[in-house]
């Protein structure tokens, strides 16, 4: 089961002897595919341990319960639960980081555009929520440098969403403070895990367009055009 790994772009590799010139096999397709389905499905098994016991809760030997992999194999391919909370959180703003460009790469008009954004986080978040919450709670866990890479994704998501406000601004002539409006946005999208419930608010489809409303709404006509000089 750990041979999977031997692959892997985000764990440790072993080195090559000095002057060892001797070329790695190439990646084939499925190989790749295999690889990535077993390391979602080991992030995702860890997810749940974090979810329930917390990071500081949480031992090596409960993530090698849940994901179904030997203790020696979990230290070897990733030596510490902080590197495993690294990879889900990498894994995580990545993903949405991607999805999020994508789906905004063929769209001009700003209010469309920040509806795009809340649908996209959405959609992950509404059927990921254990990951949300530990992204959530355990924000300021990763020490030894770690912390560094995932900070700054998450200020190329920030800046995006930023941008996409001052765009609206501009666009629609309007007076408000963008950061503002950003952070009350994020603040209504994060928490979703707290209170959500489908059976009452609907969908993630449902959801966002009730959020979109909401915010922008509260921006387009809860602010007095910028007066032209």
């Amino acid at each position: 089961m750990e041979r999977t790994f031997d692959i892997c772009p985000l764990c440790p590799q072993p080195e090559l002897p000095p002057g060892d010139a001797t070329p790695r096999p190439s990646r084939k397709p499925h190989s790749r595919d295999r690889f990535d389905r077993r390391l979602e499905h080991i992030l995702d098994h860890a997810t749940e341990v974090f979810c329930s016991k917390g990071y500081e809760g949480a031992s090596m030997r409960d993530l090698s319960r849940a994901t179904g992999m030997s203790l020696a194999g979990l230290y070897y391919y990733f030596e510490s639960k902080e590197r495993l909370l690294f990879l889900i959180q990498k894994h995580t703003f990545t993903t949405i980081l991607e999805k999020l460009k994508a789906r905004l790469a063929d769209i001009s008009d700003p209010e469309q555009r920040i509806r795009v954004f809340i649908q996209n986080h959405l959609d992950y978040f509404v059927s990921n929520q254990p990951g949300l919450k530990v992204l959530s709670h355990e924000d300021d866990s990763l020490k030894n440098g770690l912390s560094a890479e995932i900070a700054a994704i998450k200020r190329e998501y920030y800046r995006i969403c930023l941008g996409l406000m001052d765009d609206l601004r501009r666009e629609r002539g309007l007076d408000f403070n963008a950061r503002t409006a950003v952070m009350s946005l994020f603040g209504m999208i994060n928490w979703i895990y707290t209170w959500y419930n489908p059976r009452v608010d609907g969908n993630a489809e449902a959801l966002a367009e009730q959020m979109g409303n909401i915010v922008l709404n509260g921006i387009m006509h809860g602010h007095k055009p910028r007066r032209k000089n």
